[in-house]
């Protein structure tokens, strides 16, 4: 089986490139990245070791991807993965929408050309920012927690938020274009015969994640707690009550090699999260930091900031149904992971944050 990977030198990428190589016997894996991330170059020396074929490939080019070759599955993991993309002053909006969705519809002309089926990831964040701000939430020491008494809207629940949750917008110009991606993508899918996967993932994170608070913020906050960077509590009053769930890239590989054994069968929209078994706020990620590395100060701006919520964990109740699948690893391991691969790699943050 041939399995081509984009953005394959990203944290995710390679993440899955190696699992993929590793767990299914006979896979060739190869892929492309365009190494604009800060720190992509960094993960082509495990790659290359692994036997895995990486090649110079931007997505926003067509013939570029020809460099892949045949496929029989393509894993579309190249994105400007930052829900602040385009606002943020390093990304304008047009590079946001020509990497996340014209690279998208060149990705999925390959896979017309060749007949391959695709795993689009995408992001819990194509969920409806007004609906999310209205979820009945109660305080709970230093952290909001859903209210169990209260009614709640259609797709969510106090286990989290669900595939059929609202997707209207505002969502952000990166949820946009993930959901215009995978509006395409499912489109194609019914026109052209192929099996399309849509995997909508909550935060991931991992000992070998890049530096920005906006896609990895466990891994960003523990990484800047152990250098001793300045942190600071943003909106919610400056509480750090905002919680959101984890999952290490692993477990995305084990549901994604599940998924491509069940080829069309697979086919669908999938919530794909640490669900609230491995959800925490930043106050009481910042209690797991203390303890392990010792205490300090972080600042308060309780100024809003546009695109937060307070409280999305992933309701992955389909996807265990289904495939079976849930996520072996807890929040505790995966922070220590990060925590001793901070240690061995002190400076990680200063190789792979934006300029």
């Amino acid at each position: 089986m041939n399995i081509a990977v984009t953005g394959i030198c990203g944290f995710v990428g390679s993440e899955l490139a190696l699992q993929l190589a590793h767990r299914i016997d006979g896979a060739r894996v190869a892929g492309v990245d365009n190494f604009s991330r800060p720190g992509s170059e960094t993960t082509r020396g495990r790659l290359k070791a692994a036997g895995i074929v990486v090649k110079y490939g931007d997505i926003r080019c067509a013939s570029d991807l020809d460099v892949l070759g045949s496929a029989d599955w393509v894993i579309d993991a190249a994105a400007q993965p930052s829900v602040l993309a385009g606002i943020d002053g390093r990304t304008s909006s047009r590079q946001t929408v020509e990497h996340n969705l014209a690279g998208t519809l060149n990705v999925l002309e390959f896979c017309k050309q060749r007949g391959a089926g695709l795993v689009l990831l995408s992001t819990s964040r194509v969920y409806s920012i007004n609906s999310l701000n209205t979820l009945p939430l109660l305080v709970d020491g230093n952290a909001f927690v859903p209210d169990r008494s209260a009614a709640w809207p259609c797709g969510a629940s106090p286990m989290g938020v669900a595939e059929e949750f609202s997707t209207s917008a505002p969502v952000s110009l990166y949820g946009a274009t993930k959901v215009a991606s995978e509006v395409m993508a499912r489109e194609y899918g019914t026109a052209f015969g192929l099996p399309i996967v849509i995997d909508r993932c909550g935060v991931l994170a991992g000992g070998g994640q890049f530096g920005t608070a906006e896609q990895g913020i466990f891994s960003y906050w523990v990484r800047a707690w152990a250098s001793g960077r300045s942190l600071t509590y943003l909106g919610f009053d400056g509480t750090g009550r905002q919680v959101r769930d984890a999952l290490h890239p692993a477990d995305l590989c084990a549901l994604i090699e599940r998924q491509i054994a069940s080829g069309s069968a697979a086919g669908g929209t999938w919530n794909v999260g640490g669900g609230v078994a491995n959800a925490m706020s930043l106050a009481q990620l910042s209690e797991w930091c203390a303890e392990r590395f010792g205490p300090r100060t972080v600042r308060t701006d309780g100024s809003a900031r546009k695109y937060d919520v307070p409280w999305l964990a992933m309701d992955h109740a389909r996807a265990t149904e289904t495939f079976g699948w849930r996520p072996a690893r807890g929040v505790a391991g995966v922070l220590d992971e990060i925590a001793d691969h901070a240690r061995l790699n002190p400076e990680w943050l200063s190789l792979t944050e934006p300029f």
